[in-house]
């Protein structure tokens, strides 16, 4: 299964121009070894993956820190309608 490449918002979420840098991270021996017989490339794996967890955190934590204005929001569309809803044709 390839990994989804996220490109919407995605220069939003990081610098993409910025330099690359060396790491250490600890991966299951045999997965590691799966995945150089198949030529994957690691890095590149890896920084499309992380692509997706930090947007998917950041997205959480977005809601998290915004909870409050979205329920008074929806609350107020609950009493008051929708500003848009007179122009409506259906």
């Amino acid at each position: 299964m390839r990994m989804k490449h996220v490109v919407r918002e995605r220069s939003v979420l990081y610098d993409v121009s910025a330099p690359k840098r060396a790491t250490n991270v600890t991966v299951n021996a045999d997965l590691l070894r799966r995945a150089r017989e198949l030529d994957v490339n690691l890095s590149q794996t890896l920084e499309a993956a992380l692509v997706v967890e930090v947007a998917g955190r950041a997205r959480e934590r977005w809601l998290a820190e915004n909870r409050a204005a979205i329920e008074a929001y929806n609350r107020d569309v609950e009493r008051n309608g929708c500003f848009a809803d007179s122009l409506r044709s259906f």
